[in-house]
């Protein structure tokens, strides 16, 4: 393996080059120790902070994750398919199902993580549901773990007089979840706006999903409405960006 490419790059960009395509070349598969800081130096001839900021490419990306004591490997997770269109589908909360067995196929999904209580709602999240600032709304905070990795924060805001007394309020809300139960109570919703950016994560964040220093995070923020436009949710995800690919599959 040869550091090839431009020049005007740094180093420890094109030896972080080199090694992205040494893995998609089959060099090393998911699991398999990368060379060490000392193997680089040797093999490129570059200081030891060369090195490392050529592995640190490599890990925020989510190419590969360090192990204390034991160097740095090729990441084994898979990432996850995040099916923007069909888990949203009726069809899919309306018979029990989750929306996020859309996403997993075969691979388990567990909260590990759930709190729900009554606070006034921030004014952003007040301007959306169209209720009066410090107005009373149900919180539902979670996060995902998918095959012991944490994936997922998810925070959802709904107007407390619309679910108080139901299993909203409840940790485990049922078959079909939130949507279900929204359904229930004569709010199914009908329309789906989501808003996409990334940006780094707070420290909080990044200790709470396993973040190494430099992973960036994708925040998705889903509005659900009603039938005549009502606001019913809107939902504050905070995702890995490396556990994610975000599809969208759109008829013409």
């Amino acid at each position: 393996m040869t550091a090839k490419g431009n020049g005007r790059q740094p180093k420890y960009q094109r030896i972080a080059q080199a090694l992205k395509d040494a893995i998609k070349a089959g060099e090393y598969g998911p699991g398999d120790r990368l060379p060490g800081e000392n193997d680089l130096m040797a093999a490129h001839q570059v200081a030891r902070m060369t090195a490392r900021q050529a592995l640190g490419v490599l890990q925020n990306e989510g190419v590969a994750e360090a192990r204390k004591g034991a160097g740095v490997f090729v990441r084994d997770f898979q990432p996850l398919r995040r099916r923007g269109i069909q888990r949203l589908a009726r069809e899919q909360w309306g018979e029990g199902r989750s929306i996020w067995s859309a996403d997993t196929g075969d691979r388990e999904l567990v909260v590990d993580q759930v709190t729900v209580s009554e606070a006034a709602a921030p004014v952003a999240i007040a301007g959306v549901l169209g209720i009066e600032p410090d107005a009373p709304t149900c919180v539902r905070s979670r996060r995902f773990v998918l095959e012991g990795k944490p994936v997922l924060l998810a925070t959802s805001f709904l107007p407390a007089d619309l679910v108080t007394g139901s299993m909203v309020t409840q940790e485990d809300t049922g078959p079909g979840g939130i949507y279900a139960r929204l359904a229930e109570l004569g709010h199914a919703p009908v329309h789906f706006r989501e808003e996409v950016r990334c940006r780094m994560p707070s420290r909080g964040e990044a200790d709470r999903l396993g973040l190494g220093m430099g992973t960036p995070v994708i925040i998705i923020v889903r509005t659900a409405y009603a039938d005549g436009g009502r606001p019913v949710e809107v939902n504050e995800m905070i995702l890995d960006s490396a556990a994610y690919v975000l599809e969208y599959d759109v008829e013409a």
